[in-house]
């Protein structure tokens, strides 16, 4: 079987070198783009399984890119990034981006990241074919399709927030903490992934709950973690 297929969006000519490099002693494939435009060009003729991307190209913000592709893929998308604030990595997440790592950056850090990634898109991929219809109220969860309603409108989700959201599915009534859903989902429990859950919740409650104030299906126990309530 092919490795995957890795689509690197770099304009600084040594970071790309670095990291075409290390995806070539590992054997992954991979194409390159060194601006926006050509980027997303390269995303939808070659439909690659994952894209690592710089935001500071020279005709494109990165954050524009990852928005447009969010618009009509689900591949896993890495920002590397010169930007180190938080502010700049929980923008990134809130587009639609699923990792984070700053340069500089340790390439055995960005081999595990992308391991990471393409595991979860796999399982995201193997939960989609399930033959089950999870309902709760107004909400509607097609394994099948992976396809999620409320109300009889469909909704648009991450990968990640699809994830979040079957698991906590999966464990109706049940309190799940930070740790078990970082394990199951960013298959690790490092505290700094916590921000990221974080962000990702809050950006799946907006989806799903009228009044995020008070939820209806997505409760919060204040450092511990979230449980799904049971809708009648």
């Amino acid at each position: 079987m092919d490795k995957p297929l890795i689509l690197v969006v770099e304009d600084d000519k040594a970071v790309k070198n670095l990291i075409t490099t290390t995806l070539d002693i590992e054997g992954y494939r991979y194409h390159t783009a060194s601006r926006g435009q050509e980027a997303l060009v390269e995303a939808v003729s070659q439909t690659p399984d994952l894209m690592l991307l710089d935001l500071g190209l020279p005709d494109m913000d990165g954050m524009e890119i990852i928005r447009k592709v969010r618009s009509w893929s689900k591949m896993p998308i890495i920002v590397v990034s010169a930007r180190s604030d938080d502010g700049d990595k929980i923008d990134a997440l809130n587009a639609g981006a699923d990792d984070y790592l700053t340069k500089p950056f340790n390439v055995e850090e960005l081999l595990a990241r992308l391991r990471v990634s393409l595991r979860r898109m796999k399982d995201f991929t193997e939960n989609s074919q399930e033959e089950a219809v999870f309902l709760n109220g107004g909400l509607v969860i097609d394994y099948s399709s992976g396809c999620v309603s409320l109300d009889g409108n469909e909704l648009h989700l991450t990968p990640i927030e699809y994830k979040l959201l079957c698991l906590l599915a999966r464990n109706v009534g049940k309190v799940l903490t930070h740790n078990y859903i970082l394990n199951h989902v960013w298959k690790s429990a490092l505290d700094s992934d916590v921000t990221s859950l974080r962000v990702y919740m809050a950006n799946l409650r907006k989806k799903i709950e009228a009044d995020t104030s008070h939820p209806k299906y997505i409760q919060t126990h204040v450092g511990i973690g979230y449980r799904m309530l049971k809708i009648g």
